[in-house]
C-alpha cells in the first residue's frame, strides 16, 4: 500500500512539474507576441485663441501608451510651453486638456486630462502643459495611430482652445485587439483542467490511485464494524 501511494504522489508531482513550465512556457510566448508600437516625437503647431487675442506656438509633441486592462493608458507629452497669459498664474490656476485624434482600424477620440501648474507661471511665458493621460479602450482590432488634437487650457475663469494647423502626423502606431475580438460574442469555454492521458503509465497511475482508495475504504469500514462489536458487548 506505502509503494502504491508513493508512485502516485511521485507521477503526480512530475505532472505537476510539466504543468508549471508549460504555463511558464505559455506566459513567455504571450510576452513575445505583445501588440507592437511605434512612437514619435512630432512638431506641433498650434493656433490659440484666447480671450485677450490669437497665440501662435509649436510644441513637440509625442504620445505613449501602456496596457491597462482591455485598454490601454495613454501619456500625452508637450517639450515646450504654448500660448501665454498677460498676467502671473499662481499655482494651480491652470487646468489643461485635450483630445487625442486616433485614426485607422478603430476611429473616433479619446479625451486627455492633466494635473493643474504645481508652480507659479510667470506672466508673458510660455504656459509649460503638465502630461496629459486618458484611457483607450479599443472597440475594433487592427492598427490604429494617436495624433494630437485639440489642446484646451482653462484658467482664471477663462478657457483657450488651441487647434494644430499643420496637420501633424500621428505620434503613435498602434497593434491592438478589441475584448471578444472585435465583433465576436466574447464568450470562450472555461479552461480543461484535466491532463490529457498519453499512455499506459497514465492508465496505471489512474488505477493505482483507484486501488488505493478501495483499499483504504476498506479499512476504514473493517475499523468501524470492529469498533461497533466492541461495544456491543
Amino acid at each position: 500500500m506505502k509503494h502504491v501511494m508513493n508512485s502516485v504522489l511521485s507521477r503526480a508531482a512530475a505532472r505537476g512539474g510539466v504543468l508549471a513550465l508549460a504555463t511558464a512556457t505559455a506566459a513567455g510566448a504571450a510576452l513575445l507576441v505583445a501588440p507592437a508600437a511605434h512612437a514619435e516625437t512630432v512638431d506641433v503647431a498650434y493656433s490659440c485663441q484666447s480671450p485677450i487675442g490669437k497665440k501662435d506656438a509649436v510644441s513637440p509633441i509625442d504620445i505613449t501608451s501602456v496596457p491597462s486592462g482591455s485598454g490601454y493608458k495613454l501619456t500625452m507629452s508637450f517639450k515646450k510651453g504654448v500660448s501665454s497669459s498677460p498676467i502671473e498664474l499662481g499655482k494651480g490656476a491652470m487646468n489643461p486638456s485635450a483630445t487625442i485624434k486616433v485614426g485607422g482600424a478603430d476611429p473616433g477620440s479619446v479625451s486627455v486630462v492633466g494635473a493643474a501648474n504645481d508652480a507659479a507661471i510667470p506672466a508673458n511665458t510660455p504656459i509649460k502643459i503638465n502630461d496629459l493621460t486618458g484611457t483607450y479602450t479599443p472597440k475594433k482590432s487592427g492598427k490604429v495611430t494617436f495624433t494630437a488634437g485639440v489642446l484646451t487650457i482653462k484658467a482664471l475663469g477663462t478657457v483657450t482652445t488651441c487647434n494644430a494647423t499643420n496637420s501633424p502626423k500621428p505620434s503613435l502606431s498602434l497593434d491592438v485587439k478589441a475584448a471578444g475580438g472585435g465583433g465576436d460574442s466574447g464568450a470562450t469555454a472555461p479552461p480543461d483542467t484535466t491532463l490529457p492521458q498519453t499512455g499506459p503509465a497514465d492508465s496505471a497511475v489512474a488505477l493505482g490511485t483507484f486501488g488505493g482508495t478501495v483499499l483504504l475504504a476498506g479499512v476504514a469500514g473493517v475499523l468501524w464494524l470492529t469498533r461497533r462489536a466492541a461495544g456491543t458487548r
